[in-house]
């Protein structure tokens, strides 16, 4: 780069973001109500601004210029000059360093300090003052990057969502503690595709493997004062940069290392994603990026007093996608994972949040919507939606369009329940269980659409939803106040860790029954990373803030005799869902086709063997229930899976409903160790156990 360059040329509108053409740089931001934009370059090290530029053009409200003989490696950051009215949305002031929306890597770290406010921090005033420092010494910069990697030998597994199960992990907490990997790469990009993880994966039946947030966060001030990390990183800087502190290296290269692999082994990788909010929180939050360079068109203002940003989110702050320009900022950062990481799908966090068409409520037809089920790149991968937020009518589980798979809360709550004795369960459980058809069968949606899950990163872990009774989240500083109060958890005798046998033995066998109710249940079964082996948070529900042993993996239970066997018994569950497409039926069955002779598609009994009445199904107290699937197999034999439930206190003994087959015994959750074996008409199932018997019309 020359440094005695005094303009920029004017370059061009298109990419969005600094491109690198190989003789110099492009820039290009978007701002409607700036005046002017400069672009201020750094030296190596980030701390001395060497100089600000304006940029010469502005094309449909995309400001531009480009750099000659500059390239990859070069830091930089805007200015944007404009109205400071906070009142009528706009907060401009030029003091502020803001960071390319775009940016590809990112250099330092946000350095919390007052100065980062667009206002005076101490003022009376509030966010009507204004600030005069400047943020430059305190925010990260961007780095001028060139993506060129080969991807020619990859290729993505492509897994039919039918034969999909979800391995739900944290970027960094998967391998931190995993020995097996040199110290200088645990818990980084680095690591996700180490021999022993992938091998670990492959044990459970793992063919996806969802990342927690990886675009680069912020550490929150609040957090950080008090002692504490946000771990999960819900907290947006950049939606276009890899988080940073989960490198071993300086180049995005490793995470496109680290896919590959994975990819070569047959494992997709998803990333759950957050475009509902920013870290720059609400109107008295600092100034980062959107907030400068254009308040008013990123964010979502409250109608009627532009001031105060809408806060569907929680955060603070909501973006607005209903406008053109920050929809398309989403999808290009979407594109640039898909293309430049090639990941396989998305998870995004509060879903109906990015589907409300500005103040108007969620609209399954919002532009956000249409445009990823139209765009050939995007409609092609794995779609997952959160479907809730705190905002009006913000609970849309099942409302979705067509192409989007859900987080099914309802899967998770009514399988807690029935496992830990509740009375008046059977018809809600048996929804679930089913696919949840009551909610997803509609516009040709299929049961894969129902993500079923019994825990995930927010909440308890498995282990500790069979050991403790209540949260404790002490860690946290928050006086134990935060996460929710009601888990529908059980401790079964005593509170936490025990060495009581009996205690130990009915909390093993319920943590059976739900892993085998999760992977035969239709649907899209996800498993919380860790809950194959007993990983515990030690009671705490709301992890987010503990970058440390209660989050992290410990990989020394897996070599425990408990910790080696539940993962063995995981995998046996997957290799059945593998092995009989009645467990992972691809489309919903509602007890209409008769498959043979009064037998059907799908069906209901009791411990006896009896059809469930009306009267059985309103029974609040009845706690067995048995489900039979049926189809013919391409030889023409009829195929049955059954699944006999004991959510009661008590032995049963259950009689197999007709016809007379010969049934084999795949899986008893009370005899993980089990081999296979035949069984006649009638068998007795355990207290809180679930059974899986295959029936065939053919001796094989």
């Amino acid at each position: 780069m020359n440094p005695n360059i005094d303009r920029l040329e004017p370059g061009y509108p298109y990419p969005l973001g600094a491109t690198f053409d190989g003789l110099g740089v492009n820039f290009a931001v978007f701002s409607a109500n700036a005046d002017k934009i400069e672009l201020c370059l750094f030296e190596s090290s980030g701390r001395r601004q060497i100089m600000c530029l304006e940029l010469p053009e502005c094309t449909d409200e995309v400001w531009h210029g480009y750099l000659p003989d500059a390239g990859p490696g070069l830091l930089y950051g805007f200015r944007a000059h404009g109205r400071y009215e906070p009142e009528n949305g706009h907060r401009f002031n030029p003091h502020k360093l803001l960071l390319d929306p775009y940016a590809k890597q990112l250099s330092g770290e946000v350095r919390w300090t007052d100065a980062l406010h667009s206002y005076s921090v101490r003022s009376k005033r509030q966010d009507l003052s204004f600030d005069r420092r400047d943020s430059a010494p305190a925010m990260p910069k961007g780095v001028v990057t060139s993506s060129a990697f080969d991807w020619s030998q990859d290729v993505r597994p492509k897994t039919p969502w039918a034969e999909t199960v979800i391995y739900e992990a944290h970027a960094k907490g998967l391998t931190k503690l995993l020995e097996d990997v040199p110290k200088r790469q645990r818990g980084t990009y680095a690591a996700l595709s180490h021999p022993k993880v992938i091998d670990q994966l492959k044990r459970v039946g793992a063919t996806a493997l969802e990342l927690l947030p990886i675009h680069s966060f912020v550490q929150d001030r609040r957090l950080q004062e008090a002692g504490l990390i946000n771990y999960w990183g819900y907290n947006t800087l950049s939606f276009f940069a890899p988080e940073g502190r989960y490198m071993s290296t300086n180049s995005g290269d490793e995470l496109r290392i680290a896919i590959r692999r994975l990819h070569a082994a047959g494992i997709e990788v998803i990333l759950d994603v957050v475009y509902n909010h920013t870290a720059e929180g609400s109107e008295l939050g600092p100034t980062f990026n959107l907030r400068g360079l254009d308040n008013a068109s990123y964010y979502r203002l409250v109608e009627g007093n532009s001031r105060y940003c809408v806060n569907d989110t929680g955060t603070g702050n909501t973006l607005d996608l209903s406008h053109p320009r920050v929809l398309q900022m989403v999808i290009d950062s979407l594109r640039h994972w898909a293309e430049s990481y090639r990941v396989d799908g998305f998870r995004f966090d509060l879903g109906v949040t990015l589907g409300r068409d500005g103040n108007n409520g969620f609209d399954p037809r919002s532009g956000f919507f249409d445009v990823l089920r139209q765009d050939p790149v995007l409609n092609q991968l794995k779609l997952i939606s959160e479907p809730w937020d705190i905002g009006p009518g913000g609970y849309q589980l099942g409302q979705h369009p067509p192409g989007f798979a859900e987080w099914n809360d309802k899967f998770r709550d009514a399988t807690r329940r029935f496992w830990r004795g509740e009375s008046g369960l059977r018809p809600e459980f048996a929804n679930r269980i089913a696919g949840s058809a009551d909610l997803f069968d509609r516009r040709a949606r299929r049961p894969w659409a129902s993500v079923n899950f019994l825990t995930a990163h927010d909440g308890q872990t498995l282990r500790d939803l069979v050991s403790y009774e209540g949260k404790h989240n002490e860690a946290n500083g928050e006086d134990n106040r935060d996460g929710h109060s009601e888990n529908h958890s059980c401790n079964w005798g005593a509170e936490g860790p025990s060495d009581d046998p009996a205690i130990e033995d009915v909390r093993d066998r319920v943590t059976r029954s739900m892993l085998t109710t999760l992977m035969t249940s239709l649907g899209t079964p996800m498993l919380l990373g860790g809950d194959e082996f007993g990983r515990t948070q030690l009671g705490n529900n709301n992890a987010y803030c503990q970058d440390n042993e209660i989050s992290w993996f410990d990989w020394t239970l897996l070599e425990s005799d408990h910790g080696r066997k539940l993962t063995e018994f995981v995998g046996k569950l997957t290799a059945a869902r593998r092995k009989y497409p009645l467990i992972r039926a691809d489309r919903f069955l509602h007890g209409e086709i008769e498959v043979a002779p009064g037998v059907l598609d799908i069906d209901w009994f009791d411990e006896r063997g009896e059809h469930l009445s009306q009267e059985d199904w309103n029974n609040t107290e009845g706690r067995a229930l048995v489900m039979r699937r049926c189809r013919r197999r391409e030889d023409g034999a009829l195929e049955t899976v059954t699944l006999l439930m004991n959510g009661s206190g008590d032995t049963l003994t259950f009689r197999l409903p007709p016809p007379d087959l010969h049934r084999t015994l795949i899986i008893d959750s009370a005899d993980p160790d089990g081999a296979e074996a035949e069984v006649g008409a009638e068998i007795e199932v355990r207290d809180r156990s679930v059974l899986l018997v295959v029936g065939t019309d053919r001796s094989e």
